[in-house]
């Protein structure tokens, strides 16, 4: 079953990588594209709920050697955990009622894992 998941992987990059959107891909009830605008949402939401606590900006800290995606910014929610991040496109910048910082801190290596943890670490 796992050769099957690397190879639906494969293919959906190759799809991606030939120009082709994925986005649309769908496992019956979202498709990527679903997941992706109700994650900006539901984020937006927590940052613009701690604003003290939130940062936007269109930098990476080391904007040189890790320059910002193409037409996209960061968000970041600082906790006693760790920063939880994510990059959204420039469309949704005024979305964000928070503080613009000049360039995003420093990334500490974080998975999604960590994300996960650290978000529900901060809830309590």
């Amino acid at each position: 079953m796992l050769d099957e998941i690397e190879k639906l992987n494969k293919y959906i990059l190759t799809l991606k990588n030939n120009g082709l959107r994925v986005k649309d891909i769908c496992d019956g009830n979202h498709s990527f594209e679903d997941l992706y605008e109700e994650r900006e949402a539901l984020f937006c939401a927590l940052c613009n709920t701690y604003p003290n606590k939130s940062w936007k900006s269109k930098k990476h800290y080391d904007e040189l050697n890790d320059p910002m995606f193409n037409d996209c910014f960061i968000a970041g929610l600082n906790t006693e955990n760790g920063i939880i991040s994510y990059h959204f496109k420039l469309k949704y910048w005024d979305d964000f009622l928070i503080p613009e910082i000049e360039k995003a801190p420093k990334y500490d290596d974080y998975s999604h894992k960590d994300v996960i943890l650290r978000l529900r670490k901060f809830n309590k």
